[in-house]
């Protein structure tokens, strides 16, 4: 099923986009599957050239409050990081697409690769190393001067959007204060990629680690707020490669309290997207979502 946030494009909408941008014209293009949010396309160029050009929602679309002008950020996040992992370069971009190379290989999604993994975690940790100017997104979107302000606001945010929704949660009233002290123990807002799952993560043929994708929901925070998408819908420890070549572990008691936080805020953030992806509230993606929501919330 294809998402309200995608716009319906075709060859001549991604050719005018080209042109616009980089000034030269095409001589193919196809859709690529995986993502939820933009339509994303692959073109080749007149200069032989292959690039990747991504469409944000129409302006029509209902979007969460911290989804605000994500295709902008994408392009700021590739720029932070090409020293520190092998991300495309943009090409050309606006408020509402973004062109960049086509990088190679398969997502992990396709073709599994401890190697990749781990070499995953390597580059992340590298990533890590840059420091933000405020703990939380960017821009009018959830932030703070500290990151447990951030963190209760970005909960908040999606508690409102979920509400707006009609999407139903578990009671989450007092879960960051109760655990306040320990999310202060981040006291660095390190820049996230946060959507680390296994489509956004490129596989050579070699099994190496080709690249990495959709910086788009970057934000400073916690680092180990990374540690929970690269293990969906599982619960991570130190013998996972990404936290091998990331280098971390054997987490504490403390650090695993705050990865279980992470993943509430992930499993809040599904169940509110729902909707403006066009999922029913029923539908069994929705059902998963709730009980391991409740279940982090129940060991909590």
């Amino acid at each position: 099923m294809r998402s309200p946030t995608q716009p319906l494009i075709d060859v001549d909408d991604i050719a005018g986009i080209v042109h616009d941008g980089l000034g030269v014209g095409v001589t193919g293009a196809s859709e690529l599957s995986g993502g939820g949010f933009a339509a994303v396309w692959r073109a080749s160029l007149t200069d032989g050239r292959e690039v990747v050009v991504k469409v944000g929602p129409p302006a029509s679309a209902r979007l969460l409050a911290y989804e605000r002008k994500l295709i902008p950020a994408e392009a700021v996040y590739y720029s932070l990081v090409r020293e520190k992992a092998p991300v495309p370069a943009v090409l050309a971009h606006s408020d509402n697409w973004i062109i960049s190379t086509l990088l190679p290989g398969e997502p992990l999604t396709a073709v599994e690769s401890a190697v990749a993994r781990q070499q995953l975690g390597a580059a992340v940790a590298r990533v890590h190393t840059i420091t933000g100017p405020l703990f939380g997104y960017t821009g009018d979107r959830p932030s703070g001067p500290d990151w447990p302000t951030a963190f209760h606001a970005m909960i908040e945010s999606l508690r409102s959007d979920a509400a707006d929704w009609d999407v139903p949660l578990p009671p989450l009233d007092g879960l960051v204060d109760r655990h306040r002290t320990l999310l202060a123990e981040a006291t660095r807002p390190a820049l996230l990629h946060f959507d680390l799952w296994d489509g956004n993560v490129l596989v050579a043929d070699d099994g190496s680690l080709s690249g990495l994708v959709d910086g788009e929901r970057y934000l400073y925070g916690d680092p180990l707020l990374d540690f929970v998408s690269p293990a969906l819908f599982r619960r991570i420890d130190e013998s996972h490669p990404f936290a091998q070549g990331y280098g971390a572990g054997p987490f504490t008691a403390a650090e695993l309290t705050r990865i279980a936080l992470y993943r509430v805020h992930l499993y809040v953030l599904m169940l509110a997207e729902g909707p403006s992806r066009g999922i029913a509230l029923d539908a069994d993606r929705q059902q998963l979502v709730t009980s391991l929501l409740e279940a982090e919330l129940a060991d909590l």
